[in-house]
């Protein structure tokens, strides 16, 4: 795991926590932020995703021309 993945999970899992606080004392707002927060931890997470595919993508590349 890379760090956008790492940050974006711990985002994300801040948000449903926020969100569920939210909730449970009736406001509207704290939820809207956890919904938010949710969001753009998942939008982290998934440029992680793309960071790992990439190095593995280009690490297979390195060793395919060592090989020739």
């Amino acid at each position: 795991m890379n760090k956008n993945q790492v940050k974006g999970t711990l985002k994300d899992a801040a948000g449903k926590i926020q969100e569920e606080a939210g909730k449970l004392i009736g406001n509207p707002t704290q939820e809207a932020k956890g919904l938010k927060k949710q969001a753009e931890g998942k939008a982290e997470k998934a440029l992680g995703d793309v960071k790992e595919v990439v190095k593995n993508a280009k690490d297979a590349v390195k060793d395919a021309v060592k090989k020739h």
